[in-house]
């Protein structure tokens, strides 16, 4: 068994769970400590059962909940040094047994191998991350600025993956944010829209992928269903079948199906 289920997706939290028979790990954790609780209740499984959270980056829509639910529940959370330092605060929520550091290095948690990778995003040390078990992989890989060769090298022969669709660059050209902030957004180190997720699935799919769930979306300047339909189209002009791949949008408050990843 190797499955994947997102808790909460968007800009205004994320979290996501990924289990084994015996391992059980949290990508960021971006909601209060109560509401993923509740989460990981909702689909049968105790908080105190969490093995380890990996955080891939400090901006509190990943980590709004990660001190309190750490010292909650006892559960060690892996972070890189330069993350660590940005998140002094939940740092001091921790019992100081549960802090760990990694490199971009690959190590293990149970029997599921981590290879985090770094991405472009204004934090201090941001990354995705590759996670095996029994040769299978399944990648995470969100707040990703602009797509790189680096960065498509790592997502190369994933069955699963978690990707940004942030923003739609029309809705967000006419949104309320303000200029700097729209700057931001559709810079190198911001988000990636629509378009650029659906490029990236369709080279992807050549490399063995057969699973997608996109996910972060902007509450202001995309919808679920748009991020699907401009994916799709993407596909089709790439002449790739849409039926040869399994697409879904992450619900932004809702617990998604859980994914066995093949």
């Amino acid at each position: 068994m190797f499955q994947f289920c997102s808790l909460y997706s968007g800009s205004s939290g994320n979290c996501s769970f990924v289990q084994t028979d015996t391992t059980k790990i949290l990508i960021d954790a971006g909601e209060s400590a109560k509401k993923i609780g509740e989460a990981l209740s909702s689909i049968g499984v105790e908080p105190t059962s969490i093995n380890a959270i990996l955080i891939t980056h400090e901006h509190s829509d990943h980590v709004k909940g990660l001190g309190i639910f750490s010292k909650k529940f006892n559960v060690p959370v892996y972070a890189n040094n330069e993350t660590w330092s940005a998140m002094s605060k939940q740092k001091e929520k921790m019992e100081s047994t549960n802090i760990r550091t990694f490199t971009f290095d690959k190590f293990k948690i149970g029997d599921i191998e981590v290879n985090p990778f770094s991405i472009p995003h204004d934090a201090a040390n941001p990354c995705g991350f590759n996670l095996y078990h029994e040769n299978k992989k399944m990648s995470i890989a969100t707040d990703i600025g602009h797509m790189s060769k680096d960065i498509i090298g790592h997502l190369t022969n994933s069955s699963f993956l978690l990707l940004e669709a942030n923003y739609e660059p029309e809705i967000l050209k006419c949104s309320s944010y303000p200029y700097l902030l729209k700057e931001r957004i559709k810079g190198p180190n911001g988000h990636l829209s629509n378009s650029d997720a659906g490029k990236t699935i369709s080279y992807l799919m050549d490399y063995g992928l057969q699973n997608v769930m996109l996910g972060h979306l902007s509450k202001e300047n995309n919808f679920p269903e748009l991020a699907y339909k401009t994916v799709v189209e993407e596909l089709m002009e790439h002449q790739k079948m849409e039926h040869s791949l399994h697409l879904s949008v992450a619900k932004r408050y809702e617990v998604s199906p859980m994914i066995d990843v093949c």
